[in-house]
């Protein structure tokens, strides 16, 4: 049970949701681990991820770089002087799936944020090789943000095989949100795994 989780945009919930799919998926009986590979300002989303998995991997191996500014990871590498290289995170990446049935690998930003003028998040993600999931927040803009992620996805050879559909505690009241719901799946022909409700704290599970 290996994925890819990315999102929308920044701030859609990817590692809320990752940390609820690692727990809901070790209660199920599997291994998973996480690991957010490039993180950027604060280690929160890192720590959380770190948790979820019951502490089981150290904090450089949940993300083996991180940067101190919040800003794209490509800006934030300049300030330290720094340029992200795919070998800083690969062979931990590689370790990982080898000892685990289950890992989740949690995207920076959106789909195709830089790492460096020439490799983005979307190069990674086609390097490890896993399915994705696309987290969306399910608000107005929604579905022109999920085609256009999706058409990228494909264009990088990769399957997103299940869209999240996350309700920020925002959003709440948001006419367009009943609309994503009946309109993602016809639209891109994608199904929705799961709905996250506001501040929900466990997600289970019904795997075969």
């Amino acid at each position: 049970m290996n994925f890819f989780i990315t999102g929308t945009d920044t701030n859609v919930g990817k590692s809320y949701v990752t940390s609820l799919l690692t727990r809901g998926l070790r209660r199920a009986g599997f291994d998973t681990v996480a690991m957010k590979p490039v993180s950027c300002g604060e280690p929160e989303d890192s720590l959380l991820l770190q948790a979820a998995a019951d502490n089981q991997l150290s904090l450089p191996e949940v993300t083996p770089v991180s940067y101190k500014a919040p800003l794209a990871p490509i800006e934030a590498a300049r300030l330290e002087g720094r340029a992200f290289d795919p070998s800083e995170v690969l062979p931990t990446f590689e370790r990982l799936h080898r000892t685990h049935r289950s890992l989740l690998v949690e995207g920076i930003g959106g789909w195709i944020v830089p790492l460096t003028k020439d490799y983005s998040s979307a190069d990674l993600a086609r390097a490890m090789n896993f399915p994705v999931l696309l987290v969306i927040r399910n608000k107005l803009g929604a579905i022109n943000h999920t085609l256009l992620t999706l058409e990228s996805i494909a264009s990088h050879g990769l399957t997103c095989e299940g869209i999240v559909l996350n309700n920020h505690p925002d959003d709440i009241g948001d006419l367009a949100a009943e609309g994503n719901r009946r309109l993602l799946p016809e639209l891109s022909h994608v199904p929705v795994l799961c709905e996250i409700s506001p501040c929900q704290t466990e997600l289970e599970l019904a795997i075969a």
